[in-house]
């Protein structure tokens, strides 16, 4: 692999192209400063201009939202994982039919294994912009997003129209559905009330890890974030390990998997052959499989990246609450 190659499998953070209407709360009042990022595969947006950086996908799906203080993403679920880490900022978590379940503050570094089957929406509650990392199940993300129906009502209230289709039609901008489309349709009282109520005591301590102690337990190994034998034990056909200074030794390894490397803290130096990369915070390297890759620290000081491997699994509902929540 060239100099060239390599670099086009790397995303800076810098370099992230944002899409301000990527979905169907653009335009509504509390969620219409939002950015979202596709990084890795096209993700769940519903924009037909949505910015890929990387289109073929290892498995999964890797993204992106951005959000200033105030700004909520609105309730939806989805058929496949949802895994989020804090990149930047402070973030509440909530979950519900109406979002009123439970909740969870998450800080740098947290990472938060949203079960299937559960509407879910969250918001920036620090000062400044913050910045969270997604990791989606399979390829195609599981089709799309299953908007609670107070979402998409509100959402034409603004000009926005979600069709059958998936796709967004803005009448701000003179759009209107395409002849033989009807708009998304929403979901009756019968199929919101087969979607369970999950407390915040039953949801912690399944679906978050805290940075800390993840951290603690990478003092010379991995430590394995997401898998069967995980701390959050799960298998959405992909594994989630967070790395440190000290969790790998100095020896190059090859996988048969393909392996996307997230920064988190500190500056990496990736060694591949005969190159050498350095990674920042933010920035997202997939590499693919049985190259040779040595991972070091490049600078002292806190330093943790990341890692996300395909699995075997399917993408599929995760190991979650059981739910006979229907799709559309």
């Amino acid at each position: 692999m060239t100099k060239t190659d390599i670099e086009s499998r790397i995303v800076r953070y810098g370099d992230l192209v944002p899409c301000r209407t990527a979905f169907i709360d653009a335009h509504t009042p509390g969620s219409d400063q939002k950015e979202n990022f596709t990084i890795i595969g096209g993700g769940v947006s519903e924009a037909a201009d949505q910015h890929v950086h990387i289109k073929d996908t290892p498995g999964f799906n890797i993204g992106a939202a951005g959000q200033p203080p105030k700004c909520r993403n609105s309730l939806h679920t989805h058929r496949t994982a949802e895994v989020f880490f804090v990149l930047s900022g402070r973030w509440r978590f909530f979950w519900g039919n109406t979002g009123s379940d439970g909740e969870v503050v998450l800080n740098e570094g947290d990472v938060i294994n949203i079960p299937t089957g559960i509407f879910r929406g969250f918001e920036n509650i620090g000062n400044d912009y913050g910045m969270i990392m997604a990791i989606l199940g399979g390829d195609d993300a599981g089709g799309g997003v299953i908007w609670a129906p107070q979402v998409i009502n509100e959402a034409q209230d603004h000009g926005l129209i979600l069709g059958q289709n998936g796709v967004l039609y803005d009448s701000k901008k003179g759009e209107a559905l395409p002849d033989g489309f009807a708009p998304m349709p929403t979901l009756d009282d019968d199929q919101m009330a087969l979607f369970p109520h999950v407390t915040s005591a039953e949801f912690v301590p399944r679906f978050v890890a805290r940075y800390w102690d993840m951290m603690a337990m990478a003092d010379h190994q991995p430590a394995l974030v997401i898998d069967e034998h995980g701390m959050l034990k799960d298998r959405p056909g992909f594994s989630l390990e967070l790395l440190r200074e000290g969790s790998l030794d100095d020896t190059a390894y090859s996988t048969d998997r393909h392996e996307v490397l997230m920064v988190m803290r500190g500056h990496w130096s990736v060694d591949l052959d005969d190159d050498r990369v350095t990674l920042a915070p933010g920035d997202v390297f997939a590499i693919p499989p049985g190259m040779k890759r040595k991972l070091t620290p490049a600078m002292s000081g806190e330093a943790s990246l990341f890692r996300v491997r395909n699995t075997d699994d399917t993408a599929g509902p995760t190991m979650a609450f059981e739910t006979a929540a229907p799709s559309r």
